[in-house]
């Protein structure tokens, strides 16, 4: 056996690669210029333009799905500042935080510690636990109102840290400034959800969402213009058969403009292509990729869902195994509630089963459509949105998070 590893391992490196710089695919990449999002970049710009006067800008709340630029489009302006502060001696200071990673906003306390550290505290000043939250504050804000500065914050999708910790650390970061005598914070919440300031406290909106920016979707041709740039940069020149590409842009487009899935895409095409050893990327590659890609990410997100969600999805699993057409809301928070009642699980009110239709509609799992039945009010018709070659496994998936015999 290890003489045929090492043989395929020497075979591997004789082998001609159709990658040039693999790395042009990877979310750390940022490109020289930022295609199609001008008028995006120039209202960022001139939001934050005070802080080169050492002003507080204001907070401003970004939406936008996912793989329409919005990250890339904050960090490239707010870097610019940076640079052009650095070069006059201006007090200013960037600080990115990913919200959807565990270490860093899992709870108010991890988040406050993690904004010291960039600050230059370490885990002696704010210990990974162990002080309480108000002195964990007190440490960060001692720090920050060290000098006059203005600190940008960052906050990538603010969305998750809410769900993690609540709306509360929204309204204690948005009174900040109120602690403070010498610096001044602004922050930027980036958010996939179109709707998730819908659910905040009024109080936390209102002091939070002082500017909001809309980033649409990108349509088919910009999503090529994107993919052929980088495939110039990322593949040897003549590996992709014409037109995948274009089949590759169309594909993002359809799915709400994601350029980010685009080139998760193509670069799957590459290296199944280069795995089987073809010397081009060719459709079969394109659709095989599809296929991959699509049930890995339903599995990876449906495992990932709180017990809650589970059981929602499984009645609606359930419900369509038996119809044809839409499921109705209430027949799938009947089927539902009556799947918590068999597990031992609490279920949600009607209102909050609600809200988790609108989160699994987002996320692409279920197709969930608004319908008017008149005098008797509105109600919405649910289809699953999950490949028939990928139910059973999700399926299984299911019945084992929630302990279900088949």
């Amino acid at each position: 056996m290890t003489n045929n590893l090492n043989a395929y391992f020497e075979k591997y490196l004789q082998k001609e690669m159709l990658f040039r710089d693999k790395k042009v695919f990877t979310m750390s990449y940022t490109p020289d210029s930022i295609e199609f999002r001008d008028e995006q970049i120039d209202i960022i710009a001139g939001i934050l333009a005070p802080a080169l006067r050492v002003e507080k800008p204001s907070n401003l709340f970004i939406y936008g799905k996912t793989g329409t630029g919005k990250t890339l489009t904050v960090r490239h302006t707010a870097n610019h500042i940076q640079q052009v502060a650095k070069e006059k001696e201006i007090p200013v200071k960037v600080i990115y935080l990913n919200c959807k990673l565990k270490r860093v906003a899992d709870t108010e306390y991890r988040l406050v510690a993690q904004l010291g550290y960039e600050l230059g505290l370490t885990e002696e000043d704010i210990p990974p636990t162990g002080l309480p939250t108000d002195e964990v504050y007190k440490k960060f804000y001692r720090v920050l109102d060290k000098q006059k500065q203005v600190v940008i914050l960052i906050l990538d999708e603010i969305d998750q840290l809410v769900k993690k910790a609540g709306d509360e650390i929204l309204y204690n970061l948005t009174r900040i400034n109120s602690e403070l005598k010498l610096a001044q914070v602004t922050i930027i919440g980036i958010s996939n959800d179109l709707v998730f300031t819908d659910g905040l406290d009024t109080r936390v909106k209102s002091s939070l969402s002082e500017e909001e920016l809309v980033f649409p979707p990108y349509n088919a041709f910009q999503i090529q213009n994107i993919l052929k740039k980088r495939a110039k940069i990322a593949f040897k020149d003549g590996v992709i058969q014409e037109g995948v590409i274009e089949k590759c842009a169309a594909y993002a487009a359809r799915e709400h403009g994601d350029v980010r899935r685009a080139l998760e895409l193509l670069r799957v095409s590459g290296e199944l292509a280069e795995r089987k050893g073809e010397e081009k990327i060719a459709f079969s590659h394109l659709d095989e990729a599809e296929d991959k890609i699509e049930r890995d990410r339903v599995i990876d997100i449906i495992e990932t869902q709180p017990k809650q969600f589970q059981a929602l999805l499984y009645a609606v699993l359930k419900l369509s195994q038996n119809t044809q057409g839409f499921i109705l809301t209430g027949e799938a928070y009947e089927l539902y509630k009556s799947i918590c009642y068999t597990i031992d699980l609490r279920p949600l009110t009607q209102r909050r089963i609600s809200d988790v239709i609108t989160e699994l509609d987002m996320l692409g799992i279920i197709n969930a459509k608004i319908i008017s039945k008149g005098r008797f009010g509105r109600t919405r018709e649910i289809a699953l949105a999950i490949p028939s070659t990928t139910r059973p496994k999700v399926q299984t998936i299911l019945e084992q998070g929630l302990a279900i015999q088949a």
